[in-house]
Order: structure tokens, then sequence, then C-alpha cells
């Protein structure tokens, strides 16, 4: 029996190669259409404006070729290393707010931030103005664990140092009764309204 031909005697379909290609990195395209689409009733001056667009370039352009890209743009934003592939680790002071009747619960995102309250704060002003104040203590270069010393391969966590996150609740409190909670990475707090 031909091996290339299954039990009907039909030629079985061949596997398609894989390919391997780099991953593309993006900038937003803001400049002229890349085609002739303006219509005939338009003067062949004008440049009909199509919004932001994105084009792709390979991830290992040159820095000539990136810097020739975005000097034909009037304006635009180029993204490359780990904000071009989208690794940009767990966001530090992302915030949920809720409200209830009488009072105003947030949480926020806080990986890698050392909850000792000499290096962490957490103050709510008045008019419902939070600012809170830290290091974050995951973005290092070298890691000592159990008597090992590890140099870190990826950085996707923030930085290590320090930082701070404000934001305006809906409305005025009362900040002498705030409570709050830190646990994994996560602030939560309820606060009363005035």
């Amino acid at each position: 029996m031909d091996k290339t031909r299954g039990e009907n005697n039909r030629p079985e379909p061949e596997t398609p190669p894989v390919l391997i290609v780099a991953p593309l990195n993006s900038i937003p395209y803001t400049g002229p259409p890349l085609h002739d689409n303006v219509s005939s009733t338009k003067k062949e001056t004008e440049a009909e404006t199509i919004g932001p667009a994105i084009i792709f370039l390979p991830s290992h352009s040159t820095r000539n070729e990136l810097d020739a890209m975005m000097a034909t743009t009037q304006s635009g934003v180029a993204l490359t290393g780990s904000a071009a592939m989208g690794n940009v680790g767990p966001l530090l002071g992302s915030v949920d707010i809720a409200e209830s009747y009488d009072a105003y619960y947030f949480r926020v995102s806080l990986p890698g931030v050392s909850k000792d309250e000499k290096y962490f704060s957490c103050d709510v002003e008045p008019d419902g103005t939070i600012l809170i104040k830290g290091i974050t203590t995951t973005g290092e270069k070298i890691v000592c664990k159990h008597s090992q010393v590890f140099q870190m391969q990826t950085q996707n966590f923030c930085p290590t140092g320090h930082f701070s996150v404000s934001f305006q609740l809906p409305g005025p409190v009362n900040h002498p009764q705030f409570t709050s909670h830190f646990a994994d990475g996560i602030l939560e707090g309820i606060v009363k309204k005035r």
C-alpha cells in the first residue's frame, strides 16, 4: 500500500510547515493615508483624515528604521520592549470604587508593595482625596532566597522604589472614620460619607 494514500486510496493531506516568525512591534500611524482613495470631488492637494492607524514593523527593527518611520509622522507613539509585547506585568495602582448609602469602599492593586508601616501610608482627606505612598519590593534585578543568589532573566514587575497613587472618591468623607485592610497585594478601604 502506498504510504501517501489512506485506506480509501485517497491522498492523505500534507501537514503545513510551521513557520517560525519573530513577534511584531506596533507603532500607531497618524500620517496621511497609505493608498490613494480620495474621491474625485476632493482636490488632489487635500488629504483625507483616516484617524489613528497601526503600522507593523519586525520586532528586531534597528533604531535608524524606527527613527525614520517616526520622522515621517507629525505625531505618534512608538512602543518598544515589554510595552510592545504587552508584557507589562501586574498593574500597580488600579482602583475600584463602590458606594453604599453611608460609605465609600475602594480597593487598590498594589502587587509587590511593602506592608511595613514605616514605608507605607494611606491618607484620606475630608474632600475624598486618597493618597497612598509606599515602596515596591519586587522589581529587583538580583534576588537572594534561601542562601542562593538569582539574577532575573525577565523583568515584568514594576521597578523597585518609591511610588504614590492618588484618586478622588465621589464625595466628601468623614476621614476619621476610615478602616483599611492590606493583604495579598490588595488594599481595601471603607470610609464613611460626610
